[in-house]
């Protein structure tokens, strides 16, 4: 057997296994992508609940100066951005942080969920404020937006902030990702419709801290969308970017079975050509 052909054989039983690890991130990405999907209903279900809350509680509070700009609108522009965790997805990191560009200004500062975010940021030169891993695993969303919550409020209450903006993919219908852009501060009350119902719900907190507390829980509920829906559009990406794997690799593997088979022809048209000089002399 040729040194060529060798090679070649070596390199398909290679390529081989390349294929059987790419089928299996392939599987892997759309198991995760499913599971999203089953966990976006009910947070979306929790975040309807929320909002009939805060209308319930807009119906009685009233003169709370809803409208007033934080800080007197002075201050710094958090931008929330929600990239890839892992490798093997494509460009959808580039995707979600070119939506920002129009936006950008001096007045922003950063905020990157995602270590591959961390990395395309350093690319970009841009600062970030405050970064965090981006999940692995659907039941780690809470914990992640919980967090999220806490140094968003913290930040807010210590220093002017006068906008908190989210920016993050959805993978949307049929897998064709988009980037969305959300204003989460100033909070958005005309979303909801103040109840109508004569008497006003029992309660015991004063509204306006009722108020905040059901503010917090809905931004709370937005950023925990926004996890699930990364998290699904990255796995989204990922079984895309896999799949096109598996396309070039067929091509690849077809290509060298093909030239293995030529070269194997080679070497057993040599053999018989030296048998049959052989014979001769």
């Amino acid at each position: 057997m040729s040194s060529r052909l060798s090679e070649v054989e070596k390199r398909i039983v290679t390529v081989h296994k390349l294929d059987a690890v790419i089928s299996a991130m392939r599987g892997l990405a759309a198991a995760r992508v499913q599971e999203a999907n089953r966990h976006l209903e009910s947070i979306r279900a929790y975040a309807t609940t929320i909002g009939d809350a805060i209308g319930e509680a807009l119906a009685y509070a009233t003169g709370l100066g809803l409208d007033a700009p934080l800080h007197g609108g002075e201050g710094s522009r958090l931008v929330v951005l929600f990239a890839a965790e892992q490798g093997f997805a494509g460009t959808y990191s580039d995707k979600v942080f070119q939506a920002i560009e129009p936006l950008w200004d001096e007045t922003c500062e950063l905020v990157v969920i995602g270590d591959r975010g961390h990395v395309v940021a350093e690319e970009r030169r841009l600062a970030i404020a405050w970064s965090a891993p981006m999940i692995a695993h659907p039941s780690q969303a809470p914990e992640l937006a919980t967090r999220m919550t806490d140094a968003l409020f913290r930040r807010i209450t210590l220093e002017p902030v006068t906008r908190v903006t989210l920016v993050h993919a959805d993978p949307g219908a049929g897998g064709a990702m988009t980037t969305r852009i959300k204003e989460l501060v100033p909070f958005d009350y005309t979303r909801f419709r103040p109840s109508e119902r004569r008497l006003p719900p029992l309660v015991t907190l004063p509204p306006e801290r009722l108020l905040a507390q059901l503010v917090e829980e809905h931004i709370f509920a937005e950023l925990i969308e926004a996890v699930m829906l990364s998290f699904a559009a990255e796995n989204e990406a990922r079984m895309r970017a896999m799949v096109a794997a598996k396309d070039n690799v067929s091509e690849s593997l077809q290509a060298m079975i093909g030239e293995a088979r030529r070269l194997r022809q080679e070497d057993i048209t040599q053999e018989i050509t030296e048998l049959a000089t052989s014979s001769l002399v």
